[in-house]
């Protein structure tokens, strides 16, 4: 394994060298437009700095769980709205290895290499060694993140990737008792020192923003990934500000609360078996999610949608520089970038979301 990752490391460094001279253009101009057609009204995305790894990101990026194990998922159709991203100005891509044992790395890796003349920033996630998510109080490193585990999985993502290193390596769980154990940040700097990985992340547990405070504090943790979304407000109490205060990347995710921020769900919303909705909106959870969403739908202005309403209620936040969406078709990728391009929302309509916000706590369903 070492031997091959070396080898991808000889054979990419002309690439990455022509990458990195040409991200620093990239990366101050329009983006393409969307489509060839004169006709189409030409959207861009918009970047920011992600904390002090400094990278140039765009504020839209993209998630690609759903490209491995929810129902619908394509490959073909996948790669397609992947590229589509790429040429809209999309240049940072999370997935993890729990998204279908590599199955959506393989795919990322798969659109890197088509577009070898772009900075495309990659990000990838190590899996609990139990296999269970979210991590619980009590849980000991050694079940969940080994030091020999830890290197084992983020030569695995590699492999899967087909890349000689990934900008971003998350742990996919995080308890902040592990704060102190010298093993996991003995392994996280080896892997720095040896160019496996350029920044290290945690990706911090549903509905708990405050658990990893104090593992930022480390100065190990380069980024932090967490649930924001007009309901899911909590982390503006404790960890932005602390982001802030150390420069700390931040990467929203499930911006849509797992799709009910799309305005698509009924009560009687059902999908495949297998499909992780059928967990999270059990009945209490979307009876009460579909209430809350018509009440949040009497906010909308005139000709806004209910998912450009929820992006840009993130992007309006300075102290998020990406937020990740699942994009699987091409019309979820322009609807989105339309969002970037649109830019914050008024203040009043930002006020008038925070009173939608709702505090919630784990449960067994909330994973």
């Amino acid at each position: 394994m070492a031997d091959k990752l070396s080898r991808l490391r000889n054979c990419a460094l002309v690439a990455v060298l022509l990458r990195s001279h040409t991200s620093r253009i990239r990366l101050i101009v329009p983006s393409p437009p969307l489509s060839d057609s004169p006709s189409e009204v030409q959207r861009h995305v918009k970047y920011r700095t992600f904390g002090r790894a400094g990278w140039q990101v765009s504020e839209l990026g993209y998630g690609m769980w759903g490209m491995a194990n929810w129902s619908g998922s394509d490959d073909a159709e996948s790669l397609r709205s992947l590229q589509l991203a790429v040429d809209s100005g999309v240049n940072f891509f999370d997935t993890a290895w729990a998204y279908g044992d590599g199955h959506s790395e393989r795919l990322l890796g798969q659109a890197v290499r088509a577009n070898p003349d772009k900075r495309l920033y990659t990000a990838t996630k190590i899996p609990p060694k139990h296999r269970l998510w979210p991590s619980r109080r009590g849980d000991r490193l050694d079940d969940v993140f080994p030091a020999g585990y830890i290197r084992e999985y983020a030569e695995r993502s590699l492999e899967n990737l087909g890349l000689p290193s990934v900008d971003l390596l998350q742990f996919h769980v995080w308890e902040d008792d592990w704060t102190d154990d010298e093993r996991w940040r003995r392994a996280v700097d080896d892997l720095k020192r040896e160019g496996l990985t350029r920044a290290i992340g945690i990706s911090i547990n549903r509905w708990e923003p405050w658990n990893g405070v104090r593992t930022l504090r480390t100065g190990l943790v380069d980024v932090v990934q967490v649930i924001y979304n007009i309901f899911d407000q909590a982390p503006e109490n404790e960890l932005f500000p602390v982001c802030r205060e150390l420069n700390i990347g931040v990467i929203a995710r499930v911006p849509f609360d797992e799709g009910s921020l799309t305005g698509v769900l009924t009560k009687e919303s059902r999908w495949a078996e297998g499909d992780f909705r059928n967990l999270y909106f059990t009945k209490e959870n979307l009876d009460a999610t579909v209430d809350r969403i018509e009440e949040v739908k009497t906010l909308l202005p005139s000709g806004m949608t209910l998912p450009e309403m929820a992006l840009r209620f993130i992007l309006s936040s300075q102290d998020v520089h990406v937020v990740i969406p699942g994009m699987r078709k091409a019309a979820h990728v322009k609807a989105n970038v339309t969002a970037s391009d649109a830019g914050a929302l008024p203040a009043n309509l930002i006020d008038a979301l925070r009173a939608h916000r709702w505090d919630r706590m784990p449960t067994s369903w909330s994973s």
